[in-house]
């Protein structure tokens, strides 16, 4: 049989996002999943910060963080920095998971980009994830990403954060005034009950929690806009939990 015609893509021009696909958009409602596919994993990548690398046959254990240009960061191999074709698989390498295609450049904490120190996007790491065993850093560009029978475009994901000016002045504050708050929603959300919960992270679709042992993700549903959205975001979280207590305590009396 002769093969199959190569993909074609297509650019969605109510946002900046390009998506390879079997076959481009014909109707309205097409663009409207294509934009909620783009969202989905976008969540996915942000809720998924720990994975595998795979290089030159090899394939490891990695942790990210997400830059506030929407790049990924992560301490590296000196043997990954050398290799010329590099995949992420986000969480493993099952089918349900983010496979990337990357490339990756390093960077020097002494260093910036774009007026950004990159000493802070390394004492970002460290604040999710603690001192690295890798002494080397990289910044990971995005190519294209496979996710749920879908190939994007690396642009499509790598979203900068329009929070970010305000993100350590907001994490402080919730840190310090809202701390019961911070773990009821942890609790809600993944089932953990964590002693010393420590938001890290905030971004339009979420937060990010630091635990005892790992990150926690907090989704947020509609996009967080401002300081005062993600407070109230944090507090729907929470009342969930608490909503569940209640019904629990009721169950319990009768």
């Amino acid at each position: 049989p002769p093969p199959p015609p190569p993909p074609l893509f297509f650019f969605n021009v109510l946002a900046p996002t390009v998506i390879y696909t079997s076959s481009p958009p014909r109707r309205s409602s097409d663009l409207a999943m294509i934009d909620e596919s783009v969202v989905d994993a976008c969540r996915y990548l942000r809720a998924h910060l720990t994975g595998l690398i795979s290089f030159d046959g090899e394939v490891v254990p990695i942790k990210l963080v997400v830059a506030h240009d929407g790049a990924l960061i992560a301490p590296v191999m000196v043997a990954m920095l050398r290799s010329f074709d590099i995949a992420l698989f986000m969480p493993d390498e099952g089918e349900d998971s983010m496979q990337m295609q990357v490339t990756l450049e390093e960077i020097s904490e002494k260093g910036e980009r774009d007026g950004v120190p990159n000493g802070a996007l390394c004492d970002r790491w460290r604040i999710y994830h603690g001192e690295p065993e890798d002494v080397r850093w990289a910044r990971i560009t995005i190519d294209a990403a496979k996710f749920r029978g879908l190939v994007f475009d690396g642009i499509a994901l790598m979203r900068p954060n329009p929070l970010a000016d305000i993100e350590p002045k907001l994490c402080r504050r919730i840190n310090a005034e809202m701390r019961e708050t911070l773990t009821a929603a942890v609790a809600s959300v993944a089932g953990l009950d964590v002693e010393d919960p420590r938001l890290v992270g905030v971004d339009p679709l979420g937060f990010d929690v630091r635990g005892r042992f790992d990150v926690v993700r907090l989704p947020a549903d509609p996009p967080i806009a401002d300081g005062e959205d993600a407070v109230d975001a944090l507090e729907e979280l929470a009342s969930t939990a608490e909503e569940g207590d209640a019904e629990s305590d009721a169950a319990e009396q009768d």
